[in-house]
């Protein structure tokens, strides 16, 4: 591996494939379970009334992910909720690869742990297929962002794609690069 590869990037080639292999007896490597992408979404009902929050949304969001965010628009017109057919209402990013790796250090490393009173996150969240969503409630948990400059408290959600065939792997494979899952029992 290069010298200069993330952090978690590492561990995941000299740490996580091994033991993955041991506990569930692959017989190759390459069937190991691996992140494919990390996909975060910021849904902003809010900007219905107010076209400023995407803005400010998707400033965020860039300076969270280090990659510029796809705005997301509605899909279709639904009159009780005041929206329009190709409105503004959410922003997105998918990372990969190199950024993919330094997001999910940063977000074990130094996010979650300033979430108030954080347990740990939920171990439910699986899809059935090993991919994992986390929700965020305040985008202030992360240290790029700038307390006094933040208008608008927005949530997001954090969804890990893997290549694991079931919800085992997945969770064996995020709780091997650290992901603080809460200890059964102890669910709030």
């Amino acid at each position: 591996m290069a010298e200069n590869a993330p952090r978690l990037k590492q561990r995941y080639t000299d740490v996580v494939v091994p033991a993955l292999n041991k506990q569930f007896a692959f017989k190759s490597s390459m069937e190991v379970p691996r992140l494919e992408k990390i996909v975060i979404n910021m849904g902003l009902g809010a900007a219905v009334q107010n076209g400023k929050i995407i803005e400010a949304a998707v400033a965020e969001l860039a300076l969270i992910t280090g990659q510029k965010p796809v705005v997301t628009r509605a899909k279709k017109s639904i009159a009780t909720f005041k929206l329009r057919e190709n409105q503004a209402i959410g922003a997105m990013v998918t990372l990969r690869k190199e950024r993919m790796w330094e997001f999910l250090d940063r977000l074990v490393s130094f996010a979650l742990p300033r979430v108030r009173d954080f347990r740990g996150v939920s171990p439910r969240a699986f899809d059935g297929r090993g991919n994992y969503t986390l929700g965020i409630k305040e985008q202030i948990v992360f240290p790029e962002i700038e307390y006094d400059k933040v208008d608008n408290i927005h949530g997001m959600n954090v969804s890990f794609v893997t290549t694991a065939k079931n919800d085992d792997e997945g969770r064996a494979l995020l709780t091997e690069l650290g992901m603080p899952f809460r200890k059964p029992g102890k669910e709030q």
